[in-house]
């Protein structure tokens, strides 16, 4: 039975839990003046989550002057009063940060985003336990407590990779837990957990606590999707094709000192968000280094196989009624060669 795309939209956005009401502050477009100079086109960059290390690009692209020599001023946001997906497709912000799933989900219900570049080549996400917990393979799902966002993304995905090893998903108890820290929700109500490796798996290897991760991209490549993506709205590519390769150009020049430079890069993310531990953030930043680009030929490279396959899968469990027109999800123009 096809279930009602506009709650499907609402609670797939729930699955990664990155649509937190935080605070956003003036955007919109307009420029900006400068003394004997060009002036500078004003734009909004809206976050998914609050900064970390996904975003350090974003930062460094800002805080080193690749926007301004851009003709650029950039105010990057977290998002408030809508999700990334609708803020960019109301003009609210001409850019932002969101998910391969995300974008699909945005599409399904007409709210027309691009995708313009995947932030980290390949799916870093997965599930993970405390090593004390048995947790060895999906298998070992079974007779255990997961607690997340309750999302039937979440079920469907634990569900996949368990009948993979023939184990019963109906021996998993689903928790709705929200925005819990990982390590607090281990202790108490759950016993495994969906998980940013590059993030919380790296503050475990910093706090000495043994975890097993499951890596959903090498257990089933149907999961190895984009996940965070850079995006923008299809008015703006329409309209403006020149700022959004200004923009696109100057971001990449960002992530590349990231890959480059980690340790200088965590530093400029520090700068701008000095509520982050720092040790993590520089372990993060090294972890993420080579993972950004890892074996594409460019930064922000996407292929139509990861997205359509991905999408497929979706239609399969019936969390989306039909597949999306694929060539309008994503674009690879704004690329560097």
């Amino acid at each position: 039975m096809k279930k009602n795309m506009k709650n499907k939209w609402c609670i797939a956005i729930v699955v990664i839990g990155f649509i937190l009401s935080l605070t956003l502050v003036g955007c919109g477009n307009g420029t900006t003046p400068v003394a004997d100079e060009e002036p500078l086109t004003s734009i909004t960059v809206t976050l998914d989550w609050t900064p970390n290390t996904n975003h350090t690009g974003l930062y460094v692209a800002k805080d080193l002057g690749y926007y301004y020599e851009a003709g650029l001023d950039v105010t990057i946001v977290q998002p408030a009063g809508g999700t990334a997906e609708q803020l960019v497709a109301s003009g609210q912000a001409q850019f932002g940060v969101s998910y391969q799933e995300g974008v699909t989900y945005a599409r399904s219900n007409e709210i027309p985003v691009v995708s313009i570049a995947a932030i980290i080549q390949n799916n870093t996400s997965g599930f993970a336990a405390l090593a004390e917990k048995g947790i060895e393979t999906p298998a070992d799902f079974e007779g255990k407590r997961y607690g997340g966002w309750g999302s039937p993304i979440e079920e469907a995905t634990i569900r996949a990779l368990m009948e993979d090893y023939g184990a019963d998903f109906s021996q998993v108890e689903i928790l709705t837990t929200g925005a819990i820290d990982f390590f607090a929700l281990s202790e108490t109500s759950a016993d495994f957990s969906w998980i940013f490796y590059g993030w919380d798996g790296v503050a475990a290897e910093i706090r000495g606590i043994d975890l097993t991760y499951i890596d959903m991209g090498t257990y089933n490549e149907t999961f190895n999707y984009y996940t965070p993506v850079m995006i923008t709205s299809e008015s703006l590519i329409s309209e403006d094709e020149e700022l959004v390769a200004k923009f696109m150009e100057a971001t990449t020049r960002g992530y590349q000192f990231a890959i480059d430079t980690p340790e200088e890069a965590a530093d400029i993310l520090i700068q701008n968000a000095p509520e982050l531990d720092k040790e993590l953030v520089l372990a993060s930043q090294e972890w993420l280094a080579p993972r950004y680009k890892e074996d594409a030929s460019t930064w922000g490279y996407q292929e139509e196989v990861v997205w359509s396959r991905y999408t497929d899968w979706l239609v399969e469990q019936e969390l989306l009624d039909d597949p999306i027109d694929i060539a309008k999800a994503y674009t690879n123009q704004f690329l560097s060669e």
